[in-house]
């Protein structure tokens, strides 16, 4: 429970329906007192949880999972940062710290189930969409152990975000009923994720020293200071002049370049995966499936073309933008969730399946 409405309410389903219901909050990080009110793991938003579960009468807990999420999901945040990727902490948060880490503290307590606020569905021990495709949040949950999925329960996967408060509403849980969603990432609630990478990188770190920015065809128009403050398909802190919009199209860490390029530039007509988890039966090359690579991004139809170990590749039927190396590509089959990966890279061209000797 993190204090928000949407654990607040998944509780108060469960509590209805009759469960035994222990409400947990996990403590991830630290914050001092210069931040945004009521962050995530805030003691604010702690508090928050504590009152609904003693309005709920059930027990409340706080889990120390500090050491294990700064291991698990902060060192890689800044391990990614300078490779020069985009990492995607919360799939790394729900791979390792909350339904893992998390599942051990369930087990201590015999508990058979863990319950959350994700609107996301369990059916028949497979993970579906949330009915409001606004809130969907399979796209964060492809990393999760698949023998999880029989022992999850989220309560508020069939609802809307609406819905969501009216209940609160209804239940009498004024505290959180119109409680702001927290956007940021838990462990930099200012936004300010460079002051993270500079208290945890060396001062001579190439992510953070100034480097070229260029063209793809390599001319050189500008500086940046460091290209971990960059990302692909970003505009803001590109150089101007252009007759047409320039993207961030590519990083370049062995050299420290920034490449930049028009938004044709910026497609992609496949891509390569790694660290594949499958959440249902692995499917056949050639299978046709439906994509995501970015949490806000469409859903783009693609067919898979090759599996090897823990490197899945995918080719698009129609480009798509920003396909970026460290966020995650997920795989969906109408609306049941396949798996997903780690985007390694983009491809430019579609990769045809081999041709088969007769």
């Amino acid at each position: 429970m993190s204090g928000g409405v949407d654990s607040s309410v998944a509780a108060a389903m469960l509590v209805e329906q009759g469960y035994d219901v222990i409400g947990a909050t996990m403590k991830l990080c630290c914050h001092g007192t210069d931040v945004p009110d009521r962050p995530c793991c805030s003691l604010d938003s702690v508090n928050d949880a504590r009152r609904v579960c003693e309005q709920l009468g059930i027990p409340h807990y706080v889990l120390n999972l500090e050491s294990r999420f700064g291991h698990d999901v902060v060192d890689n945040f800044v391990e990614e940062y300078a490779r020069g990727r985009t990492p995607i902490p919360c799939v790394r948060c729900n791979t390792f710290t909350k339904f893992r880490d998390f599942l051990k503290k369930a087990d201590g307590v015999d508990a058979r189930w863990i319950a959350t606020g994700h609107y996301a569905r369990v059916v028949n021990g497979e993970l579906y969409r949330g009915v409001d495709a606004n809130k969907d949040q399979t796209y964060f949950l492809w990393g999760i152990d698949r023998e999880v999925l029989r022992r999850m329960l989220l309560p508020v996967g069939g609802l809307d975000k609406p819905r969501t408060r009216a209940l609160a509403h209804a239940m009498g849980l004024e505290v959180i009923a119109e409680k702001a969603e927290s956007q940021e990432i838990c462990f930099v609630p200012d936004g300010d994720y460079i002051r993270i990478l500079e208290s945890r990188l060396p001062a001579d770190a190439p992510a953070l020293q100034p480097g070229p920015i260029m063209t793809a065809s390599g001319v050189v128009i500008g500086q940046h200071a460091g290209f971990a403050r960059y990302t692909v398909g970003q505009r803001r802190g590109v150089p101007g002049g252009f007759p047409h919009p320039m993207y961030v199209i590519a990083i370049r860490p062995e050299t420290r370049a920034v490449v930049i390029g028009t938004r044709e530039e910026l497609l992609g007509s496949g891509l390569i995966a790694r660290e594949i988890n499958w959440l249902a039966d692995t499917p056949a090359i050639g299978t046709q499936v439906t994509v995501r690579v970015r949490h806000r991004a469409g859903l783009a139809p693609a067919e898979i073309v090759r599996i090897a170990g823990d490197e899945l590749e995918i080719a698009l039927d129609e480009p798509v933008s920003s396909i970026t190396p460290g966020q995650s590509v997920v795989l969906y089959d109408g609306e049941r969730v396949l798996g997903g990966g780690f985007i390694e890279s983009a491809r430019a061209r579609r990769t045809a399946l081999p041709v088969l000797a007769a």
